[in-house]
């Protein structure tokens, strides 16, 4: 499976698209409500069948006649994503994993529908796509190769359209190749720390558009609550957060991609992101070192470059690289460097690198 983004040019006739998104974020409440009811009176929980079901009654009202215009397909794919919310909630109650069930959301904030078999059709002379019989174009920037499973519109904060093909095609394995390996730490102040020296510094976009947000900010407060320079303000702070977002994502396209093509084996640590959040908070989020494994991920598999996962509790900062004798004081991260009783000179991320890579290869 694999996914197509792309922006739909901007035009009067979106105003229908951003309509039935409003629409589907009505029903959505609709659907969060009747299972909150069903579960009061009966202490069960609603299926997706049922609601389904009750749904397509509902549409024969003339209260409820404005939902056509979003289509059957969009409304049972808002029934079955409230079933799967439903069901992670109870999965992860069981387990004790402290979560929250499905909520109620602001229809201007809702974002998106989705078309499965019917309700869309494709046109790729003109790049254009027509969804209850109104055409829209958009930018297409590379081809669509597979069959079309299912067509997302989506909005972003800024009011800004992307549509979503989802395609189903044969891709062929690759398969892992032979070369250079190497072993990273996740740090914060340098972003990775390689074995080889190679090191890549932490970009931090957020850090330097820090005061430009601060800014915006503190503007958008002085704003009247309402008013249409509030909106506008609130318009340029969502594009300062958007450019941000694009630059980290850039960022590690770029680097994945560098890193794969250069890498045949690349091992990493499996980190607790959540536990470190809650320590360091802002930077962490900033660096979005589990979007970049993605990413890394999603490359490997098509140049076919190994990634190696190491256990999150391998002490990798206390080892040394030299003899493997294990320092426990090193567990205080205010120390940068040690010397072993072997008397071999450590630098602590480059130490932890090394070993993580030594540690990789005897996975393999």
């Amino acid at each position: 499976m694999k996914t197509y983004k792309f922006k739909l040019y901007s035009s009067k006739r979106n105003k229908k698209l951003h309509r039935q998104i409003n629409i589907a974020g009505s029903i959505y409440n609709h659907c969060i409500a009747l299972h909150r009811r069903y579960y009061r009176i009966f202490k069960k929980s609603l299926t997706t069948f049922s609601l389904s079901k009750h749904l397509a009654k509902l549409k024969k009202l003339s209260k409820y006649t404005h939902w056509k215009f979003v289509g059957s397909q969009a409304i049972q794919d808002i029934s079955e994503r409230i079933g799967r919310a439903y069901a992670l909630f109870f999965h992860n109650l069981k387990n004790n994993i402290k979560t929250s069930p499905p909520c109620f959301k602001k229809i201007r904030k809702y974002k998106s529908f989705t078309l499965k078999q019917a309700g869309y059709k494709y046109t790729s002379q003109d790049n254009s796509i027509i969804i209850q019989k109104q055409k829209y174009r958009f930018f297409k920037s590379r081809e669509i190769e597979g069959k079309i499973c299912t067509v997302t519109v989506k909005r972003d904060s800024l009011g800004d359209l992307y549509i979503y093909f989802v395609c189903k095609n044969d891709e062929n394995k690759v398969l892992a190749r032979t070369g250079k390996s190497v072993g990273f730490d996740f740090g914060l102040k340098t972003f990775l720390t390689s074995s080889d020296g190679q090191d890549i510094e932490s970009p931090l976009f957020f850090r330097r558009n820090s005061s430009a947000i601060a800014k915006a900010n503190r503007r958008l407060a002085r704003k009247k609550h309402g008013s249409a320079s509030r909106k506008r303000m609130k318009a340029e702070l969502c594009r300062l957060h958007k450019k941000i977002a694009n630059q980290r994502n850039d960022f590690h396209w770029k680097l994945a991609n560098k890193l794969c093509g250069e890498y045949a084996v690349i091992c990493m640590e499996d980190l607790n992101l959540k536990g470190m959040q809650k320590l360091y908070g802002r930077k962490i989020s900033d660096l979005g070192f589990a979007e970049f494994l993605q990413k890394l991920e999603y490359v490997a598999y098509k140049v076919g470059t190994t990634i190696i996962k190491i256990d999150r509790f391998f002490p990798s900062s206390q080892l040394c690289s030299c003899c493997g004798q294990q320092n426990h004081q090193m567990k205080d991260l205010r120390i940068r460097k040690w010397q072993c009783s072997c008397g071999a000179v450590h630098q602590r991320d480059r130490n932890a690198a090394i070993n993580i890579l030594n540690e990789g290869l005897k996975y393999l």
